[in-house]
Parts: C-alpha cells; sequence; structure tokens
C-alpha cells in the first residue's frame, strides 16, 4: 500500500510545518517544535531535565 501523502502536515494547509517534537521520556512530557523559542532543547516543564528531540527532518508522518 502506498501512503496516500508524503507530507507531514496532516490537517490545515496553513499550519506550521513540524519536524518533531522533544520529549521528555521519564515524564511523557512532548513539546512540538514549532513551540519551541530560539535553537536548544527545551527543559522538561516538569522535571527540568533537557528534553530529547525525536523525528529526522526528512521524515514524514506523525511524530507520536
Amino acid at each position: 500500500m502506498q501512503a496516500s501523502t508524503e507530507s507531514p502536515n496532516r490537517g490545515s494547509a496553513t499550519a506550521t510545518e513540524s519536524k518533531g517534537a522533544y520529549w521528555c521520556h521519564d515524564c511523557s512530557e512532548r513539546i512540538r517544535d514549532v513551540k519551541v523559542e530560539g535553537d536548544g532543547a527545551p527543559d522538561c516543564p516538569t522535571c527540568g531535565d533537557e528534553m530529547e528531540f525525536e523525528r529526522s527532518p526528512d521524515s514524514t508522518g506523525c511524530a507520536c
């Protein structure tokens, strides 16, 4: 079966295209990259540890 779309932007065509999300695996916190200001990884709002970026810019589909 072929994927119906190669675009990672599924939904509103005017939405900002996300390249992934930052995760805190200990707390299960997730922050989309488009919600983060600056170039570095944010700190987890729950525990304060640095979050990890997941999903490469070249991939398509859901970051969950």
